[in-house]
């Protein structure tokens, strides 16, 4: 249910300068996905998990922000990454 460190750490690599660069915004929403989708993985085989669900909408919601956010400082890496990670725009 919850990414292992090294899933992370590819992540960090994939869409930072380095591993250490977990505060770039792209970083940030591409973890937030991958948590996103482990915890929709559970909740279909757990529906009535009441605390993970809410703690799926809390990251559903901080990467829709994030989102937000890289979409008002930068439309190119905003389209960059809706494309990289599969989202709808």
């Amino acid at each position: 249910m919850v990414i292992t460190k090294e899933q992370k750490q590819d992540i960090t690599k994939n869409f930072g300068k380095d591993i250490n660069d977990t505060g770039k915004v792209e970083v940030q929403i591409a973890i937030l996905t991958q948590e996103i989708l482990e915890l929709t993985k559970h909740m279909k085989v757990n529906k009535k998990d009441n605390h993970s669900k809410l703690g799926l909408h809390k990251k559903v919601s901080q990467r829709k922000s994030l989102l937000k956010y890289l979409k008002s400082e930068s439309q190119e890496r905003y389209t960059t990454i809706l494309d990289e990670l599969n989202l709808r725009k």
